[in-house]
């Protein structure tokens, strides 16, 4: 028998961040990768970040992002593009799709989420 790889590939793993618990899962389908970034267990707002098609640069790509579900901040948005935008560049400008539910959003938990999302690389 042999044996063959799954069809969909995932990772997730749980660190704490600022004494919270935080639980990070990316999952690589053929047209998007979507991340999950949690500290409430949940999936919580769900955000669209594309790579911009009209960005004639290629040095500095832009990201467009859209809120699917959740509410629609202006902080979500900069969370969004700053966990995400290097996902879709090393995926080959694939879209992600961000299920994000933090509790702690600062700079310094935003980084080591970023970093816990390293780890979980399927891409």
């Amino acid at each position: 028998m042999s044996t063959t790889e799954p069809i969909i590939k995932s990772k997730q793993t749980q660190k704490e961040i600022n004494g919270i618990s935080t639980q990070v899962v990316c999952t690589e389908f053929s047209n998007h990768i979507f991340v999950v970034v949690t500290q409430y267990g949940k999936i919580g707002t769900l955000v669209s970040v594309t790579p911009d098609a009209r960005c004639n640069d290629i040095s500095t790509p832009t990201f467009s992002t859209r809120v699917l579900l959740g509410k629609d901040e202006p902080m979500t948005h900069v969370c969004a593009k700053n966990l995400t935008t290097f996902v879709s560049q090393e995926a080959a400008n694939r879209p992600v799709l961000l299920g994000l539910a933090l509790k702690d959003s600062s700079k310094e938990s935003l980084q080591q989420c970023k970093d816990l999302i390293k780890t979980c690389q399927v891409w």
